[in-house]
């Protein structure tokens, strides 16, 4: 006697819930029909407390500054470029006392006795943050104002960063400061890549 079998209904394969109805493994939730589930609806909505924090600017450009316009320009620079690679910039003046300074003089001091390079160097630093980031200095900007050889300093500086930017022919507010004069300085001994920029480069 010939006994007749039944075929597996398609209804109990989508019972199933792991297989379609071609009787292959569904991996991604979709039901007989092709739409899918709920299940497959809820693996992939987007958390968005689950994004990845913002990396810190571990990065560093240091830029040397003298008041001069090619000065302000390689400032400008510097917060470009930082933007890009998400560094931090670093502006740097040096200040020295003027050789007269020391020397006594049956003249006087010419009003050197009330005067401070340190001093100018401060207003000078706020002159630049000032027109540069129009009163809204970003917490990635590193002020830094030390006492000494512009050329030492910037060298100095330079241990560890991405990059050195400079003016070219700049003077300074003060006696015994010509960014101009270290530039060439920087670009054989500092211990990064050195850009310079002159009083006409496009900001």
């Amino acid at each position: 006697m010939t006994t007749s079998q039944t075929p597996p209904s398609s209804q109990g394969t989508a019972e199933r819930g792991d297989q379609d109805v071609d009787g292959r493994a569904s991996r991604f939730g979709v039901d007989g029909t092709g739409v899918a589930t709920d299940d497959y609806n809820r693996s992939i909505e987007f958390d968005a407390g689950s994004r990845p924090p913002v990396h810190p600017r571990t990065t560093r450009i240091v830029v040397g500054l003298d008041g001069s316009a090619a000065s302000l320009g390689a400032l400008s620079r510097a917060v470009k470029i930082a933007t890009a690679m998400n560094a931090t910039v670093q502006g740097v003046i040096a200040w020295s006392l003027p050789s007269e300074w020391s020397l006594p003089s049956i003249y006087g001091n010419y009003g050197l006795a009330n005067w401070s390079p340190e001093s100018d160097s401060q207003q000078m630093m706020a002159a630049a943050v000032s027109t540069t980031f129009e009163g809204n200095t970003p917490t990635w900007f590193i002020p830094t104002i030390r006492q000494g050889n512009p050329a030492e300093i910037l060298i100095d500086e330079s241990r560890g960063a991405e990059m050195l930017i400079v003016g070219c022919r700049g003077h300074g507010g003060f006696a015994g400061l010509l960014l101009g004069s270290v530039s060439m300085a920087c670009a054989a001994h500092a211990h990064c890549p050195v850009l310079i920029m002159h009083d006409d480069d496009d900001r």
